[in-house]
């Protein structure tokens, strides 16, 4: 069966296996949602933007021809990963969810764990803090009902309008970090609070890391639920997978 694989990318893991197909010689796509004005290169040709919800990615499959989709989306992409579920299912298309485990809080970490943003803007709506807000800049405007906190934001892009929080510090950088840096940014700024993702992986990481290593507590917002879906947490799973499909002809 000839291979025509789809990723829906925009992670660290999507771009280490857009490698590893290149390299295999595999006839794919990746899609990036268009958020990062910026993405670094990818050595698979690279569509950018929406789909239009699960009908516009059925309708891309079909036409496209695509015969195997991968979703290495951010663990809080929920809307791209619902849809991908059930798209594949319209199409009868295999799908995989390239994922990262989830945190897990460690001896030594204050973590105060919420079940979304709208949890972690109520839990903040006490005294002023001075709090690393690590939510992505698209949820910003979520934490403006809280001004009276001092916000350091981390950012991959610089703001092209002004930021609905009237107290912050932006630093524009892309990780991997490491809790060192971290650990020295926290300190700088007399951060008491972060305000976390439970992204999984390493790259983001090293904030957590610095947390711990400084006392300090962390909100730490859970991952919205999926529908199920065969999943794997490597690149290397993910060809397995592919390459088990493909030779079964499936």
């Amino acid at each position: 069966m000839r291979h025509n694989l789809l990723i829906l990318g925009g992670t660290s893991e999507a771009s280490a296996l857009a490698r590893d197909i290149a390299e295999a010689g595999i006839a794919a796509t990746i899609s990036l949602a268009g958020r990062v004005e910026n993405p670094r290169p990818l050595p698979l040709p690279t569509r950018i933007g929406g789909f239009g919800g699960a009908e516009g990615l059925v309708a891309y499959i079909r036409a496209q021809g695509v015969s195997h989709v991968i979703d290495a989306t951010h663990p809080f992409a929920a809307r791209i990963s619902a849809n991908a579920v059930a798209a594949c299912n319209a199409a009868s298309v295999p799908l995989l969810r390239l994922t990262r485990p989830a945190w897990q809080a460690r001896a030594g970490d204050r973590w105060h764990e919420v079940v979304d943003i709208p949890a972690a803007v109520a839990a903040l709506g006490g005294a002023a803090r001075r709090v690393m807000l690590a939510v992505g800049r698209m949820h910003l405007p979520e934490f403006a009902v809280n001004p009276q906190h001092f916000y350091l934001l981390r950012l991959v892009d610089p703001p092209q309008d002004a930021l609905p929080l009237p107290q912050t510090h932006v630093i524009v950088d892309r990780g991997p970090f490491t809790a060192a840096t971290d650990s020295a940014l926290l300190r700088q700024h007399g951060i008491d609070l972060v305000v976390s993702k439970n992204s999984g992986g390493s790259g983001a990481y090293a904030k957590i890391a610095a947390a711990r290593e400084l006392g300090l507590p962390v909100l730490m917002i859970a991952r919205p639920g999926l529908p199920p879906a065969t999943e794997c947490h490597s690149p290397g799973d993910a060809m397995n997978w592919l390459h088990g499909r493909t030779e079964r002809g499936v």
